[in-house]
Order: structure tokens, then C-alpha cells, then sequence
């Protein structure tokens, strides 16, 4: 397989209006997906959503003008989350589709994540594929004058959204007499959130809700709960739910203003799935990132866990290869297979009321069913456009590396990984022992700066 050079772990990212995030780079790729995508003789289509960043004006009618030009049909939705994007190219029978976001990165960066016609990201392979006719000879590709493909808007995209996501709420609950916070970060959510939770009965604190093209992410969020924990405190809400940009991930707050990360969720949606008979292969998928606490969690209640490379795609690609129903990430991602076909922080808030509801248990109780091995991540910055390979083959680093996971054998463990989004090298040690850890993280960071310089 030809090696990717625009498409990372979630697509194309990267800051606006600098390759790859320009509106030349965007109209290619509209070009080279679509002809990737066409596929015989009926009329094609595309659905292109986005969040609510500014440099959306600019890349949805790029990618639009590129996929109209080989003769695709295009539906604008504007602003859904990620996981609406890829529920309605599945339901409209699209060919393809594509949401326009960087997820949790601030309003200056940008991205493309493309799903094919069953509503699943594409495979390394294809974007290899697609990435291969984006830097070659596009002409001919180009539809004849009559063939042009049309653009229409789908008004109610936000709608149908809606509906689904409550089809995901078990008929006989209800969510009267809980008070929720929604912190939408100013993103893609920022109407249908509040709503679902309003519609099924919860009295809803939204914040997040006023984007103007700059504030998505700042200071709100998945990435930044004081928010929502505070108003948490402050209101007396029995739970706070903090989404990211493209509404695929969500971080929890409980009633104290504990926040709880996705291996909780995890643990707690896993069990709940077991015990009504719905966990396939009593299994979960995670990544090498989730703490080794749920792991000895669920090894405990008889259920596997399966760990992938970091990045949800890979997660849902380990659930499609072993059927199973129930994965996510440490970040927040949250992939429940019987509802939907990626990460969506909705119906991963709507699984975790759902337990509280029918437990009547407080989510200090329900939320806390392991106790986090200590943990700690640190990001090594390298300078653009440095090889984070390289620098990992050195033998310096590589020797310290081979040390440090020896010292952890059998009491913890320790992953190195280059970012697929950032110039970055991720550190992450865990173990019974938090000095230990801290030590061999700062004693790592140390050596690949030093082979970085």
C-alpha cells in the first residue's frame, strides 16, 4: 500500500489556508474522492457537513465546486456533528461523506474526514488511493457539460439527527427530574445537544451555544470542563456532559464535579451491556492509551479487552474484524457498534443516563468502578517537519526506551507513539507505583529532546 502523506489518524488536517487546508488542496480532493467513488451509471451523491469554524465558507464550496465538477450531486447540511454526518450519508444512501473539521483544535486549524457509502471512516487503503489521483492528472475526471452534478441544502438534517440519536434512549426511561449541563464547545452541537436531552426530559444547562467562527474549543468543551464542572457545582446538576468540536467524543462530570474520562465510560457501558446480554463476544476494544485500571476492571467481570493503535478508526476496525459492539477511547470517543458507525458523545451521554436512571444510583457511585492506575502522558514537541521516526530509531532513544520497559515488566507499562494530527512524540507510562512513573516519563522526555535538538 502506497504510504499516506495528507491523510492522518482522522483525516486531513492541518491550518487553514496553508497546505493541505486550502481551498485548492480542498477542491482536488473533492475531485480525486469523487472519482474514487463513482460507480457506475446511477446519479452520485455526497453529503458535506462541517463545524462551526469560520474557514467552513471556505473549504465546503471548494470540496463542493470539486465534487460537482466530476458530476456528483452534493448535500450541504451545515453545521451536524460527525457522527450526524456519518448516520445520514448511510440513511440518504449516499456515495460518499465528508464533515469539514479539526475536532478539538482551535479555530485556526482545519480538517476533512471523508465516510463511505455504509457510514464508515475509509480504510488507509482508499484515502492512500484517493491521496495517489489528488497528485496526479485529474482532467479525466471531469463530467461533460451536461453530466455536472447539482447542490442542494437538506434543511432538516439537524432534525433527523435529532430522532436518531433518541432511538438510541431505551423506550421505557425517561430523563424527568435530572438537571444536565451541555457544554457544546461552541461547535458542531451547538443546536441538536440541548435539544435531545430537553426532549426526552431533562432540565438542560446549555453553554457552548454561541459560536461566531473563533471560540470553538477555547476555554470550552472536552478539552476544557471547568466549565461545565462549575455550573455542575453550581446548579446542582445530577450530571455534566462536555462534548468537542465535531460532537464525537464527550468527557463526564459527575454530581461532586469529578470528571470522568472514557475508560469509565467504558467500564460502565461494557458492564451494562453484559449483564442485559448485548456485550458480543464479551468483549471491549480500547487503545493502548486506557488505563491499565479498566483492564484489571474488566478482567474481573469476565470480559476481554482488546487494545488497538491510538485513534478511533482503528478502534471501529477492530470491532468490524471481531463483531464486536462496544469500544472506545481513554479521550473520550465512545463506539457503540449496535447504534452507530463512529464515535458520537450524544449517544454515549444518552448510554451513561440510561444506566443512571435505571440504577438510581449517583454518578459519583455509577461512574467510579475502578480506581485509575497512575498515569502519566507528556508531549515531546519537535520542530515542523522533523522525521518523529528518526528520531525514535536513534539508539540513544531507543536504548532508553528498551530500559524503561523492562523496569516496568509486569507492574505497568509504557507507550511511545508520534502524534497522526500533531509534530509531536506522546510519552505515556503507567503503574502501581507514581513516582516511578513520573520518573521514567521526565528521564524519556529528556533523552528524545535531546535526540530531537
Amino acid at each position: 500500500m502506497t504510504e499516506r502523506k495528507l491523510f492522518g489518524t482522522d483525516g486531513i488536517r492541518g491550518l487553514t489556508n496553508t497546505e493541505p487546508m486550502t481551498a485548492t488542496s480542498a477542491m482536488r480532493l473533492g475531485k480525486a474522492a469523487g472519482q474514487r467513488f463513482i460507480r457506475g451509471s446511477h446519479r452520485h451523491t455526497v453529503l458535506v457537513g462541517k463545524d462551526t469554524r469560520l474557514s467552513g465558507y471556505m473549504l465546503e464550496p471548494a470540496l463542493t465546486a470539486g465534487f460537482i465538477s466530476v458530476g456528483m450531486d452534493v448535500i450541504i447540511v451545515g453545521p451536524i456533528p460527525t457522527p450526524a454526518v456519518a448516520m445520514l450519508t448511510r440513511a440518504m444512501r449516499c456515495d460518499l461523506g465528508v464533515m469539514i473539521s479539526a475536532s478539538h483544535n482551535p479555530y485556526e486549524d482545519n480538517g476533512i474526514k471523508l465516510f463511505g457509502p455504509d457510514g464508515f471512516k475509509l480504510s488507509d487503503a482508499i484515502e492512500a488511493e484517493i491521496e495517489g489521483l489528488m497528485f496526479g492528472d485529474l482532467s479525466g475526471g471531469r463530467a461533460a457539460p451536461d453530466k455536472l452534478g447539482r447542490a442542494t441544502r437538506l434543511e432538516d438534517a439537524g432534525g433527523r439527527y435529532i430522532e436518531y440519536a433518541k432511538t438510541t434512549f431505551p423506550r421505557h426511561l425517561r430523563l424527568d427530574g435530572l438537571k444536565i449541563v451541555v457544554d457544546c464547545a461552541h461547535g458542531a452541537a451547538y443546536k441538536v445537544a440541548p435539544t435531545v436531552f430537553w426532549e426526552l426530559g431533562a432540565e438542560v444547562i446549555k453553554v457552548g451555544v454561541n459560536p461566531d467562527g473563533f471560540n470553538i474549543n477555547r476555554e470550552a468543551g472536552s478539552l476544557y470542563p471547568a466549565k461545565m464542572r462549575e455550573l455542575v457545582l453550581a446548579n446542582g446538576a445530577h450530571l455534566g456532559l462536555a462534548l468537542d468540536g465535531d460532537a464525537d467524543r464527550v468527557i463526564v462530570c459527575d454530581e461532586k464535579g469529578n470528571l470522568i474520562d472514557g475508560d469509565q465510560v467504558l467500564a460502565l457501558i461494557g458492564g451494562h451491556c453484559m449483564d442485559a446480554g448485548q456485550l458480543t463476544g464479551n468483549t471491549v476494544v480500547a487503545t493502548v492509551m486506557s488505563n491499565l485500571g479498566l483492564e484489571r476492571y474488566l478482567s474481573g467481570r469476565g470480559i476481554d479487552l482488546v487494545r488497538t493503535k491510538v485513534g478511533d478508526r482503528y478502534v471501529v476496525e477492530k470491532m468490524r474484524e471481531g463483531g464486536f459492539n462496544v469500544g472506545g477511547e481513554q479521550s473520550g470517543h465512545i463506539i457503540l457498534g449496535h447504534h452507530a458507525t463512529t464515535g458520537d458523545g450524544i449517544t454515549a451521554g444518552l448510554q451513561v443516563l440510561a444506566a443512571l436512571v435505571e440504577s438510581g444510583k449517583p454518578a459519583s457511585e455509577a461512574l467510579r468502578l475502578f480506581d485509575p492506575v497512575p498515569q502519566l502522558l507528556r508531549n515531546v514537541r519537535l520542530a515542523q517537519g522533523t522525521n518523529a521516526d528518526l528520531i525514535l530509531a536513534k539508539a540513544p532513544v531507543k536504548s532508553a526506551i528498551a530500559d524503561v520497559e523492562q523496569r516496568l515488566s509486569g507492574r505497568g507499562r509504557l507507550v511511545i507513539r508520534k502524534s497522526g494530527t500533531e509534530s509531536l512524540i506522546r510519552i505515556m507510562a503507567e503503574g502501581d507505583d507514581s513516582g516511578e512513573v513520573n520518573a521514567v516519563v521526565a528521564g524519556l522526555a529528556d533523552v528524545i529532546a535531546q535526540a530531537a535538538a
